[in-house]
């Protein structure tokens, strides 16, 4: 991957030892890359759910399933015949939990709206990370999360319980998501272990694109759309977070990650008019300001150089 930062030397200039490269530069090209992953995400998403009145949710994700799995197998080059049943426990258990986290989440999209499902689904992560820790601070701002949560998904005429139902399923799918992506990680080189999950996930999916065919074929304009959340919210962000992580703290990403369900909340309202009111606004901010508070709060023993 070519190095955003690089200069082309002088060939007529005497050989002198070029001055080491200032740290902020790369660490400036991954923040922004952070945010174009970001809006990228959000973005494919909201175009993916233009695409809901033709071929469903469940359309839309195969059709994701298919782009994130060419992706990915073009970036991982996974040996199957290579692989020991030890090593296909944690990729078929990610391939089934890759599927329904993303079938779950643009179901809870269609239902309740991108900022509340977004939202929702950012729990998972959050959880992960409160749930590893055991300061008071951490304390503070699960209680912080629980009352966003609470306002989200207080008992009103207009509430969609199986939307936020769906956008929970899709939290725990995120949290089993991390978990297992630590356990692959551990077992392959690269990233063979999350092509082929994405490979087996895309292939459970196919049936899914043959019945979605054949009740209501497709426009043109609806695979585009389905196409286009597939790139934006699958290849950009995955191909992004290579960049990124290898030029920005943990803790900045960790942080920069927070914002999505903000992200997602304008993304929806400028992209889809799909208003929000206060009290939502308000849960939006207090699960982002818990997990900000969690990341930013030093912890015991850390470097803060």
């Amino acid at each position: 991957m070519l190095n955003p930062t690089a200069t082309v030397s002088d060939p007529s200039a005497p050989p002198v030892r070029p001055p080491a490269p200032a740290p902020s530069a790369g660490r400036w090209a991954g923040v922004a890359t952070m945010a174009a992953s970001g809006l990228s995400n959000q973005v494919g998403a909201a175009i993916g759910s233009l695409a809901f009145p033709v071929i469903g949710p469940a359309g839309v994700v195969a059709v994701r399933q298919y782009v994130a799995a060419l992706v990915l197998l073009a970036v991982g080059r996974p040996r199957l015949r290579d692989f020991t049943w030890a090593q296909w426990r944690p990729v078929l258990a990610l391939a089934v939990v890759f599927g329904t986290m993303n079938l779950s989440l643009y179901t809870s999209v269609d239902r309740i709206g991108l900022g509340l499902a977004v939202t929702l689904e950012f729990l998972g992560p959050l959880t992960i990370a409160l749930a590893a820790a055991r300061r008071r601070v951490d304390a503070c701002c699960g209680v912080i999360a629980a009352a966003g949560v609470v306002t989200l998904m207080r008992p009103r005429p207009s509430a969609d319980y199986l939307g936020m139902g769906l956008g929970l399923l899709a939290a725990c799918c995120w949290a089993s998501y991390i978990l297992l992506n630590r356990s692959v990680g551990r077992r392959f080189p690269g990233a063979q272990g999350s092509a082929t999950a994405a490979a087996i996930s895309a292939l459970t999916f196919l049936p899914v694109g043959v019945v979605v065919v054949l009740r209501q074929p497709p426009t043109a304009a609806a695979v585009g759309c389905a196409v286009a959340a597939g790139v934006l919210s699958s290849a950009v962000p995955y191909l992004a977070d290579l960049f990124t992580l290898r030029r920005v703290p943990a803790q900045a990403f960790g942080l920069f990650m927070s914002v999505n369900p903000l992200l997602a909340a304008l993304v929806g309202r400028l992209g889809l008019g799909q208003d929000l009111g206060r009290s939502e606004w308000a849960s939006i901010a207090a699960i982002v300001a818990a997990n900000t508070l969690s990341i930013l709060v030093p912890r015991p023993g850390r470097d803060r150089a």
